[in-house]
């Protein structure tokens, strides 16, 4: 059994589309589907059913799926200690930021992870949490940063902390403190505001709704803008007001541009970190979940 061809046939079976796979692997679409069909002959099975949507693994492909992904998983870690051997970890780990995390991180814990890791390579990628974890299931992902993850059996979430949310607001340059509005405000006022928000299934958005959802109320949205720059960047233009953590207003550009008030009840976001239940870390992992760890530490400590 070729490792390539068992590659192969994972990766298609875990995005459900020789087309998904092909892109993910780099490879031409005839060429994977021809290694699957000389893994098939040579194993006297059928191990994926395609059809107009996609392929999904038949009985004796979802046995296959079990043992390769542990195969898989041996090999990468047989690599790895004998990278040890040479004095150094290897391999390549994919890590997936929020967009609100990603300015602040990218930077140190990439010197870090090349400090600590020189033989191995990194990849960082922006997404919203829902997004990532798919990615993660999928392997596209070893790590991921995820906001108010819901529990799942194929991942296993790790807290980190809980940032407040808060309503953030355009300064006025004129404005004197005898007009300064309230330090909070109530939920059921932040429903008649204009709101620069993410759109679904962006967690924020998702734990604003259902806040609302219990009072009755529904957002007023003016703009759905996937990015924190750019929401603030209208925020401070005025096209309406945001939620975010105080966290995305420190690390803009212009943080005096803002103004921020207390939400009242207080919401909270829960920041985890989020790995596959069904692929076991490899060493260079784990060592780069520790990395991500001491960085997010360093990056909250002030200077």
């Amino acid at each position: 059994m070729d490792l390539k061809q068992l590659e192969y046939f994972v990766r298609v079976a875990e995005l459900g589309s020789f087309t998904r796979a092909a892109q993910a692997l780099d490879v031409a679409q005839p060429a994977l589907s021809r290694q699957i069909r000389l893994l098939e002959v040579e194993l006297r099975q059928t191990l994926l059913t395609r059809n107009g949507r996609g392929a999904l693994p038949t009985e004796a492909g979802k046995l296959l799926l079990e043992h390769g992904r542990g195969i898989l998983h041996q090999v990468a870690r047989a690599r790895e200690e004998l990278g040890r051997v040479r004095g150094a970890l290897a391999g390549r780990v994919a890590i997936g930021l929020p967009p609100s995390l990603a300015r602040v991180l990218t930077v140190p814990l990439t010197r870090a992870f090349r400090a600590q890791l020189p033989q191995a390579s990194l990849s960082i990628t922006e997404g919203l949490s829902a997004h990532m974890l798919e990615w993660l299931t999928t392997g596209r992902l070893d790590i991921a940063m995820v906001y108010n993850a819901p529990p799942a059996s194929d991942v296993e979430l790790a807290p980190l902390y809980e940032e407040e949310l808060l309503l953030v607001e355009s300064r006025p340059a004129d404005l004197s403190p005898a007009e300064e509005p309230p330090a909070v405000v109530s939920l059921q006022a932040v429903a008649d505001l204009p709101l620069v928000i993410p759109s679904r299934p962006n967690a924020v958005r998702m734990q604003v709704e259902a806040e609302l959802a219990n009072l009755g109320m529904r957002p007023q949205v003016a703009l759905e803008i996937d990015g924190v720059p750019a929401i603030l960047d209208l925020v401070a233009d005025g096209a309406g007001a945001a939620i975010l953590s105080r966290n995305a207003v420190a690390n803009s550009l212009k943080p005096s541009a803002y103004r921020m008030r207390s939400l009242q009840p207080a919401l909270f976001s829960r920041l985890s970190l989020a790995t596959s239940a069904v692929r076991p870390a490899t060493l260079t992992q784990q060592t780069t979940l520790d990395l991500i760890r001491s960085t997010l530490t360093a990056a909250a400590t002030p200077a």
